[in-house]
């Protein structure tokens, strides 16, 4: 297939040498010229996509805002498959639907990544055995969801979780979004700066992501403002217990609170 991957960060350029190493002929698309030229020399695109003509499939792989405006402005021939790797997905998919489309769109979301971020970070590796979610809603095209499957497979994902774009961004107000803002505000504090040789796992589990780059972030926080603002409360109210436990020196209902976490995790995570 022809293939054209619009944003040559991380994930975007990472889909294209992923798929082309597969045998898709990939052309790449970038606001700015440096990251094409750097994916031409190292091999992850065929050359540069001047537009869509002749392509099966459009991979957007920006931030929500320029998805928006592209999936409204862009020049999609008749019938092609377009989709997004936004970290959101119901906005999307609402634009998506608010008006009739030459082309067939099915939103995805791979989960997959790094802390840092960039063409140079980009690897043809990232996505093999990862996860990716695909929504779907009553006018998603059969025959794309099809040809987006085929695409995941090519690039390596190990599974493909279908559902919708509300129950996407649900879970991953907590699974993805939560988490980030934990970890942000968790280095903050002031002893953060002068920890060494006092850490090991669990505070490089609590850091791994902190360094969020801001500008994204900030703009996938707020499309999904209301479910992770449902999560955070939730968050602060549980912490909540922790810290009336401790003032009052209570350890009956620390012990209790811990408990509950501990049966919580091997509910969730423990093998079965």
């Amino acid at each position: 297939m022809k293939i054209v991957v619009y944003g040559m960060g991380i994930i975007g350029a990472s889909f294209a040498a992923a798929l082309r190493r597969a045998g898709h002929t990939v052309l790449g698309k970038n606001r700015s010229r440096g990251p094409i030229e750097t994916a031409l020399a190292r091999g992850m695109i065929d050359g540069e996509a001047e537009n869509y003509s002749g392509c099966d499939a459009v991979i957007l792989a920006l931030p929500p805002e320029p998805v928006l405006r592209e999936l409204d402005e862009g020049d999609f021939p008749e019938g092609i498959v377009v989709s997004d790797i936004c970290g959101v997905k119901k906005i999307v998919e609402e634009r998506v639907r608010s008006k009739p489309r030459r082309y067939r769109y099915v939103g995805m979301h791979p989960m997959a990544g790094k802390e840092t971020s960039g063409i140079a970070s980009a690897d043809a590796d990232l996505f093999c055995g990862k996860n990716l979610v695909v929504t779907v809603c009553k006018e998603t095209d059969p025959a794309a969801l099809s040809l987006v499957k085929t695409l995941a497979a090519d690039a390596g994902f190990g599974r493909i979780v279908c559902t919708s774009a509300e129950e996407h961004d649900k879970k991953i107000a907590l699974t993805s979004q939560l988490a980030h803002i934990v970890s942000n505000a968790y280095i903050k504090s002031s002893f953060a700066a002068d920890v060494s040789g006092f850490t090991g796992g669990s505070f490089q589990d609590m850091t791994r992501v902190g360094g969020v780059d801001e500008t994204l972030w900030s703009s996938l926080y707020l499309a999904n403002r209301l479910p992770l603002l449902g999560e955070i409360e939730g968050l602060i109210a549980r912490l909540g217990e922790y810290a009336e436990a401790l003032r009052a020196q209570d350890r009956e209902r620390l012990t209790a609170l811990l408990r509950e976490g501990r049966l919580a995790y091997e509910s969730h995570f423990s093998e079965k």
